[in-house]
This record gives structure tokens, sequence and C-alpha cells, in this order.
């Protein structure tokens, strides 16, 4: 009998939507296959499966194709059985919360932070990287303080999410980002940035062509 074919992640490397795929499909123990794209040289394949044109992009043994970073993260914990809990213990209020900030505000302040060659006539960079401390930085450490991880005694599927954004932030000036008086957030980073899972997510791999991606 021929074995089913593993998922086909289409991913890039550094694009933080892609980076909480990969970190939860490897989470969740599931085998996947990589295509690392060339952003200025799409491939074909992944443009007929989501003509939008970013990544993630998952395509299922089954044919189901999903967008969205956060459709794969609950597809990759549900199809596992989420035994660890890592979707359920995301689902409180206050991860809730926190994950809306990320992809809303938070994210809205950083693109004009990080590339504010981008965005003429809408606030100095300095004026979006404090906002995006407000929005998100500040109350994340609030929370952190009291459980170490957003899932608890364990890290959950909002730490994953959040994590590779915070990191870009933190990139931007790391010396400025260094200064914040939020040292259980800094400390949560560090962790994070150390973590064998985040390390095997970043895995570098040959571009334009399917690769069958490493374990944790």
């Amino acid at each position: 009998m021929t074995p089913e074919p593993a998922p086909l992640l289409y991913t890039y490397r550094r694009c933080p939507y892609a980076m909480r795929a990969r970190m939860a499909l490897l989470q969740a123990g599931v085998a996947f296959d990589a295509f690392e794209i060339v952003l200025r040289d799409k491939p074909a394949e992944m443009l007929a499966l989501s003509p939008k044109g970013t990544v993630p992009v998952l395509r299922l043994p089954s044919g189901l194709v999903l967008e969205q970073s956060l459709d794969i993260m609950r597809w990759a914990f549900l199809e596992t059985g989420d035994t660890e809990g890592c979707w359920a213990r995301a689902q409180s209020a206050a991860n809730l919360a926190l994950l809306a900030a990320c992809d809303g505000g938070f994210k809205h302040h950083l693109d004009r932070y990080k590339y504010p060659e981008r965005f003429d006539g809408v606030g100095s960079k300095a004026h979006h990287r404090e906002q995006a401390v407000d929005v998100l930085l500040k109350p994340l450490d609030t929370q952190l303080q009291s459980t170490g991880q957003l899932g608890g005694h364990a890290p959950c599927a909002t730490d994953i999410a959040i994590f590779p954004f915070v990191r870009q932030f933190a990139a931007v000036e790391p010396g400025w980002f260094e200064q914040l008086p939020l040292p259980a957030l800094k400390g949560w980073l560090g962790g994070w940035l150390s973590h064998a899972l985040f390390n095997t997510a970043m895995t570098q791999l040959p571009a334009n062509r399917t690769t069958a991606f490493p374990t944790v």
C-alpha cells in the first residue's frame, strides 16, 4: 500500500506567520514537507492553491488547503488530539485577548516601526514603537509575571503564536528593547530564542524545492 503523502507547507523562513505555523506543526508532532519559497519567484503551484500569494499555505493530503497561520495551528493541534492541551489552554479569555492584540494593533504598529519608509504620513517611528509597547508588550509582561508562560505551567499555542512577532519587534533596536522595564517579557523571549522548538523551526532549507522538515 502506498503511504499517504505528508502535508506540504509553503513557507518562508523569516516570516513570523510561517514561523508560528512551523512551530505548531513541530510541537504537535506532525510530520510535514516544506517548500521554502523565494519571494520574488513564488511557485505557480502555491499560487494555484492560494492566489493571495502569502505564506504560510498548508496543503493537506485530502486536498484541503489552509491559508491562514492560525488555521494551520488549530489543525495541527486538533489533528493530533491536543494531548498536552496546547490548543485548549490557548482558549482562555486572557490569551485570546493577547492574540487579538498581537495580530491587530501590535502588528499595525510593528510594521510602521520596522518599515517606516513604507508608510508615509502615518506618525513617527518612535510613536509606533511606543504604541506597540502599550498595545501588547506591557499587558504581555503583566500576564507573564504570574505564569511564566501563557499556558500556565507549560507553553500553549498563544505563546507560539505571539513569540515570532515579539522577536521581530525586539530585533529592530535591540539596545533600546533591552532598556524596557519588562523583565518577565524579556525572560520569556530569551527562553523561546534558545528553545529547541524555535531552533528546529528555523532550520535553513534549500529554496524552491520540497524538503522533509526535520523533527525536534
